[in-house]
């Protein structure tokens, strides 16, 4: 089976990539800047209503560990807001982010970001929530993955909460076509940590997890994975992104870092989860470039895969990682990915 390297990313659709990204780079420390590339979204017609659009995207990531974000913004239309989300509405519901230090988290972004209080989720660790200014919820929670070894660190992008129809189904989705093998809990109830966006409503929740075996060039960044499935026992959950195009504001895609596209393609397909976009070979996008594919949970949720070839490493001297005839699964030495931060963004 294809081994996934971690996430690389979670696209983020937004109205003005530039004040999102100074947000995400303040509030969770995503200040290196690996592209920054406006081009048409040739091959996402299909989730644009038939239409090819222009877009900006940038990818920023945090060189602690963890994955990045890829803003996303339409460039040739006027961005489309949604619906207020519910917990248990189908698509992704927060996006994780990892700290060391959960307390110190919570009074380093209180102080500039909304946040609820730090109280323990279904594991038992405790976890807060912080909401963007376009009403995006992110989640901060306990991990031990790291690419640094410092005493604090507040890291990048480690799961998702992703609403779901019917778990059961959901589990099967991840765990035969991903290789989350292990599930943490699995429980219903009321759950204060939610906020009070939840408060006296049922769930069902199931934590998996995908220990990284460091596979793959930047798996020592990206560390570990958490997908945690949600669904309302009370109401029917909404599609999130219905009526609007992918790209419009809001969690548009989890994508994860694969080593052998051709292998995890042949598994999804058997398992009857048809790719529903695929490249095909690298696709440019200006300082980076890769082979990408798409492929839609049981209800819809887009999950990227992408197979890195080329990673901008002193945009300025034109030196990049040129990874499409590397033969190894091996991790990329630390020397060599700390590289990466010399893209940084200084404030």
């Amino acid at each position: 089976m294809a081994f996934i390297s971690g996430i690389q990313q979670v696209g983020i659709g937004c109205s003005n990539a530039t004040t999102t990204f100074a947000w995400l780079r303040k509030t969770f420390g995503l200040n290196v800047k690996i592209f920054d590339d406006e081009a048409k979204a040739n091959l996402m017609s299909r989730y644009t209503g038939g239409t090819v659009h222009s877009r900006r995207a940038i990818l920023a990531m945090n060189m602690n560990g963890g994955g990045g974000a890829e803003i996303w913004q339409f460039t040739s239309k006027v961005p489309t807001a949604g619906k207020k989300i519910h917990w248990g509405d189908h698509g992704i519901n927060a996006v994780k982010f990892k700290s060391t230090d959960i307390e110190t988290a919570y009074a380093n972004i209180n102080y500039d970001a909304a946040c609820t209080s730090p109280l323990p989720g279904p594991s038992g660790q405790s976890t807060f929530l912080v909401n963007d200014e376009d009403g995006n919820r992110y989640q901060v929670v306990n991990d031990s993955s790291w690419f640094r070894n410092e005493t604090y660190m507040m890291g990048g992008v480690c799961g998702a909460i992703i609403g779901v129809n019917n778990i059961d189904l959901s589990i099967a989705f991840y765990q035969n076509g991903f290789g989350f093998s292990k599930v943490i809990y699995d429980v219903t109830g009321k759950f204060n940590d939610l906020g009070e966006d939840s408060k006296n409503q049922n769930f069902r929740r199931a934590l998996l997890i995908f220990e990284n075996p460091f596979k793959g060039p930047f798996s020592k960044l990206l560390g570990n994975i958490q997908i945690e499935l949600i669904q309302s026992l009370d109401r029917k959950g909404e599609k999130i992104y219905e009526g609007r195009f992918w790209g419009d504001p809001g969690f548009i895609h989890l994508c994860f870092d694969v080593e052998n596209m051709n292998t995890l393609k042949a598994n999804l397909e058997r398992l009857r989860y048809k790719l529903t976009v695929d490249s095909g070979n690298t696709f440019d996008m200006g300082e980076s470039g890769g082979r990408f594919a798409y492929v839609e949970d049981p209800d819809g949720t887009l999950i990227e895969m992408v197979e890195t070839h080329k990673v901008p490493l002193i945009k300025k001297l034109g030196i990049y990682f040129n990874l499409k005839k590397r033969k190894t699964q091996k991790p990329l030495p630390y020397w060599m990915v700390s590289l990466l931060g010399l893209n940084k963004v200084n404030d």
